[in-house]
């Protein structure tokens, strides 16, 4: 499981497709609708967010809203209600570890997406996290994450 703290934009149809399955999935364990993916080190963040349903129905709307622009028909109604909650922090060094992983990933799958966003020195994150000066992540796995 990725939840990327990176936006969106920067990912390919796949990569958009998977982040939007696996967000699904994370909204499924912090219901409680699973037994599997109960203790990722992906959900942390949401877990210890005061709001965590909201926090991830937050994060779906952000990748719908890309999907949309993009022509795709994610369904909607699998979000959930979207209130304004609190961001959550990423620090520059997770955003600096997950470009690198996208990149790496862009590389191998779709080098043109990747040729796109060549120039860019430092992304955007996912419009429900805030950037903050720090290190890589505890929860991040030292290999780079999946």
């Amino acid at each position: 499981m990725r939840l990327w703290s990176l936006h969106p934009k920067y990912l390919d149809p796949q990569g958009l497709v998977a982040l939007w399955r696996e967000s699904l999935l994370a909204k499924a364990v912090l219901r409680g609708e699973t037994r599997g993916y109960t203790n990722h080190p992906q959900l942390e963040r949401f877990k210890a967010h005061t709001q965590p349903r909201f926090a991830i129905n937050s994060y779906l709307a952000a990748i719908h809203a890309e999907a949309t622009e993009r022509g795709y028909a994610f369904d909607p109604s699998k979000i959930g209600p979207v209130r304004t909650v609190q961001p959550i922090p990423v620090s520059t060094g997770q955003l600096a570890l997950e470009w690198g992983h996208l990149q790496r990933k862009l590389a191998t799958r779709s080098p043109a997406v990747l040729a796109r966003w060549s120039d860019l020195a430092s992304p955007a994150c996912h419009p429900l996290f805030r950037q903050q000066p720090g290190s890589v992540a505890s929860w991040e796995r030292a290999s780079g994450g999946a």
